[in-house]
């Protein structure tokens, strides 16, 4: 192979960028936001309440949330290929369980199942392995593969047709089997650190490296943090918070954004259309953020992303058959403020403590965002369940915003890579 050919060769790292965009697309899909299509035909068929089918939900983010600590030590040391095969058939086995429940102690064991599954397959382990592998494109790589969980929204209109033509316990069992056949040939695609391979992130070359760097032995400066320094540091902190009000709000409206549309008399075919909308727009925020941030710095786009989210919440929360027209500013500003947090929490993650620990830093505060999804769909299921209404809960989840908000804006300063 010619020098040419070598240099115009596509670097690796892009491949775990599209099979990991894949991974997380389909997992996210049917795990996160396909759950919404299920609630109804659950309910209809053993008259449980919509809180206690939404713990289901929150039990799935309780061991999620428990896990990803333990998944972000395992990835930092082992890294992601065994943990995603395991993973995918830990959710394939999920999924058969579900499309088999015949009480709600056998909902909740399969849910259990399935984020034990999810936990190996999504966000600490594939987000690692991407940050690993660039730096100078870390704000592209980690938008892209962020993008991939927002276009698993595609998967809400697809389940909720399986679910409509063939009933939702054939609709599990094909979504499991889907798990085997995208997600297990694709796990042997995602490698670890590129110096394990004789590459460095991005592609550079060993001398333009050194060049830079010329003091130190590795790519460039990485903090050493421990576990204890993580868990007391401000920042950490500062940056779980905040992540724990986003995931308790997006976790509980996009697993009621179906129930909710319907309880306002909107159908459940155009209920199934915004859910699938919604995720996709949030796209641009999510692609967009690394422009913004450019332009305005971390800090500003981050208390701005939720600020975005407080407005959308609000309109979300006056929408009814007769003021449907709310839905269009309600997914432009929501989605807008949603996609620009979830990537700017991983980028200020990676701009403060480097990437060394980057896989048991987001771990941890994947460990504090578990409060948020265990709490967020369970309460506004008792909101509707106990005042036949879902305002109630949105209004109070406006303000959950404003809290991140808060947390964002008092984050202090920081030096790229350096423990603060």
């Amino acid at each position: 192979m010619t020098t040419d050919q070598k240099r115009n060769k596509l670097f690796f790292g892009w491949y775990i960028v599209g099979a990991s965009f894949i991974i997380t697309l389909y997992t996210g899909g049917i795990v996160h936001f396909g759950f919404t299509a299920i609630i109804e035909p659950m309910a209809e068929e053993f008259g449980w309440s919509y809180a206690k089918i939404s713990l289901a939900s929150s039990l799935r983010g309780f061991e999620m949330g428990l896990l990803a600590p333990v998944m972000g030590i395992f990835v930092d040391r082992l890294g992601p290929k065994k943990l995603l095969f395991i993973g995918g058939l830990t959710i394939s086995a999920g999924f058969l369980l579900l499309s088999r429940v015949s009480s709600l102690t056998m909902l909740y064991v399969a849910f259990i199942t399935i984020a034990m599954g999810t936990s190996t397959t999504t966000g600490t382990v594939l987000m690692t392995s991407v940050v690993n592998w660039f730096r100078r494109r870390v704000g592209l790589a980690t938008g892209i593969l962020a993008s991939g969980f927002a276009l698993g929204g595609v998967m809400v209109p697809v389940i909720t047709r399986l679910i409509d033509n063939y009933g939702w316990r054939t609709a599990m069992d094909i979504v499991g089997i889907g798990v085997l056949v995208i997600v297990l040939p694709l796990s042997f695609l995602v490698r670890h650190k590129p110096e394990q391979y004789g590459l460095f992130p991005d592609g550079e070359k060993s001398r333009i490296i050194e060049e830079n760097n010329s003091h130190t032995g590795v790519p460039y400066p990485e903090s050493k943090i421990s576990p204890g320094q993580i868990v007391r540091n401000r920042i950490f902190w500062h940056i779980g918070l905040a992540a724990m009000c986003h995931s308790l709000i997006a976790n509980a409206i996009v697993t009621h954004m179906m129930p909710y549309l319907s309880s306002v008399n909107i159908s459940r075919s155009f209920s199934s259309m915004v859910a699938l909308i919604l995720p996709l727009m949030s796209i641009g925020g999510r692609l967009g953020s690394g422009w913004f941030i450019d332009r305005l710095g971390s800090k500003k786009v981050f208390a701005a992303s939720f600020a975005f989210m407080t407005v959308g919440i609000l309109l979300f929360s006056y929408i009814d058959s007769a003021r449907m027209w709310l839905l269009l500013p309600f997914i432009l500003i929501y989605a807008i403020g949603w996609g620009i947090t979830v990537t700017t929490r991983i980028t200020a993650i990676r701009e403060c403590f480097g990437r060394a620990r980057f896989g048991t830093i987001t771990g941890f505060i994947s460990g504090i965002m578990m409060v948020g999804n265990v709490t967020g769909a369970p309460i506004a299921g008792w909101v509707y369940d106990t005042w036949g209404s879902y305002r109630g809960a949105w209004l109070s989840f406006a303000a959950v915003a404003l809290a991140g908000m808060i947390m964002v804006l008092t984050l202090p300063s920081s030096k790229p890579g350096k423990n603060i």
